[in-house]
């Protein structure tokens, strides 16, 4: 079992992120084009995903829609691994970060789910 996570990037990027997760034994979905950040929670609904990562300028327009669609909990705004694990652990489902595109977030977010869930990677 392991979990699925929904990848959102404004300029239609995230394949680091993605890396990342696969690597800690996650399953990514990336959403592919421009604007996808805004397509988060949809996606995520449609795949029955664990956790969204929305990235954008700001950090929190992907989050904001998904709270406001989905009633997901966010946390967004965020520039670092650290404060993503941290919302991980404090339950968020959606994430929102500023254009921080790196395997380092993907893996530790994926690890800091799994633990959290209880779930081993597969």
């Amino acid at each position: 079992m392991t979990v699925k996570i929904v990848i959102g990037h404004r300029l239609g990027k995230g394949h680091a992120v993605a890396d990342g997760i696969r690597a800690a034994g996650g399953e990514p979905v990336l959403i592919p084009g421009p604007g996808a950040d805004m397509k988060v929670g949809d996606v995520m609904a449609a795949e029955g995903a664990d956790l969204g990562i929305s990235f954008c300028g700001s950090g929190g327009a992907g989050a904001v829609t998904a709270k406001a669609k989905y009633g997901h909990d966010i946390e967004f705004g965020m520039r670092s691994a650290q404060a993503g694990v941290t919302a991980v652990e404090q339950g968020r489902t959606v994430l929102g970060f500023g254009f921080l595109d790196s395997e380092e977030l993907g893996f530790k977010v994926t690890q800091a789910l799994l633990k959290k869930l209880g779930k081993e990677a597969s």
